[in-house]
């Protein structure tokens, strides 16, 4: 089996498997867990790391909140691309490549 590539990563957040999310996991330039926090944190420190990292970085929030899943997205707006993934019991993923 070849090794998921960015593009693997999907809008619909159910459309992308456990063990794709799990290989791009492992291959992500930095993971921040977000588990418990809520807005703005999560914003803010997803900003703060992307800034620091290079062109096709990305960067992996695990996060348990909602809201997080629009607001992380939006809050990096045109440094980085960002796309959601559901693990169906209530987490998710925000992979985030810089631009």
């Amino acid at each position: 089996m070849s090794q998921p590539s960015w593009d693997d990563v999907v809008e619909t957040p159910d459309e992308l498997d456990d063990e794709t999310a799990e290989s791009l996991l492992e291959g992500a330039t930095e993971v921040q867990d977000m588990t418990g926090e809520v807005c703005p944190y999560p914003q803010v420190e997803a900003k703060k790391s992307i800034a620091g990292l290079s062109p096709g970085d990305v960067l992996v929030q695990k996060t348990d909140h909602v809201p997080s899943t629009e607001n992380v997205p939006k809050a990096v707006g045109d440094d980085a691309t960002a796309k959601v993934w559901k693990s169906g019991d209530g987490r998710y993923r925000i992979f985030m490549r810089k631009e």
